[in-house]
């Protein structure tokens, strides 16, 4: 067994139908929606994710786990309609039921001792969520987003994290620019920190980048298209250094949440 990944030590895994407790649209094109799966929320964290079949489609399609209450045994999935899939899943109903496969991959496990960062780029941010939430009082927040129009979860994460600094590409809302920018300011402040991120590729690469030259431990969660979501086909895969040399990791099985430093985000 490869312990390098903590999940797979004795993690348990379930398919079954799952209750949907209510569904809840956020902006144009985004949606909250809450499952009712007490043993799938049992063996949740966060940074981990589902795998859902969206009506006919051969494929399932992969949603980042946002929150998860074990007390109540539900779960909270935010994602955004981009395709067939995610249409046809937005227009599910409260008390309809879904084909889930969950939990999967690798999550964070944020040390609650240390002052954190955590970071999100638009459907970047719902995973950030859950992390923030179990991490504690050090934590704080940047999220960007393309517009005002596209803000998500703020006042969530407002009510767990210390501060929270929004950026829009366009102005529209907070800060002018990019959640990089903020994380600068934050650094050249105080480097004593560990940083979380998720969002699109191009973020991930500057946000740790800045890690790196600042000596600041980061961990990203990658979005990769995926086929089967456990491993068993080469969609998914991503390049990374590690210390016994390069490898080809699946993001879905060995992820998404990588150490930063070792992955190879090209270029």
């Amino acid at each position: 067994m490869d312990n390098r990944y903590p999940y797979r030590k004795g993690f348990l895994m379930f398919q079954s139908e799952y209750k949907i407790q209510s569904i809840t649209q956020l902006n144009p094109t985004t949606y909250s929606l809450v499952l009712e799966c007490a043993e799938l929320a049992a063996e949740s964290w966060c940074g981990r994710f589902v795998n859902i079949r969206c009506g006919e489609k051969p494929l399932r399609r992969p949603i980042s786990i946002s929150e998860i209450d074990k007390e109540n045994g539900t779960i909270t999935l935010v994602f955004e309609v981009r395709g067939e899939g995610t249409e046809w899943l937005s227009t599910r109903r409260a008390g309809e039921k879904l084909d889930v496969l969950g939990p999967l991959g690798n999550g964070f496990f944020p040390d609650s001792a240390k002052r954190a960062i955590f970071i999100g780029g638009g459907i970047g941010c719902p995973p950030m969520l859950g992390a923030a939430q179990e991490y504690g009082e050090n934590a704080e927040a940047i999220l960007g987003f393309r517009s005002a129009a596209q803000i998500i979860l703020l006042d969530k994460f407002k009510a767990c994290c210390q501060s929270v600094d929004v950026t829009t590409n366009d102005g529209s809302f907070g800060v002018r620019g990019f959640v990089t920018d903020v994380l600068a300011d934050k650094l050249s402040e105080n480097k004593d920190c560990v940083v979380y991120a998720c969002g699109p590729m191009p973020m991930l690469k500057g946000v740790a980048q800045m890690c790196a030259q600042n000596d600041v431990q980061c961990f990203v969660s990658l979005e990769q298209r995926m086929g089967c979501g456990v491993g068993a086909c080469l969609v998914c895969a991503c390049k990374t250094h590690e210390a016994d040399g390069e490898h080809m990791r699946h993001v879905c099985k060995n992820g998404p949440v990588f150490d930063a430093k070792e992955v190879d985000f090209g270029g």
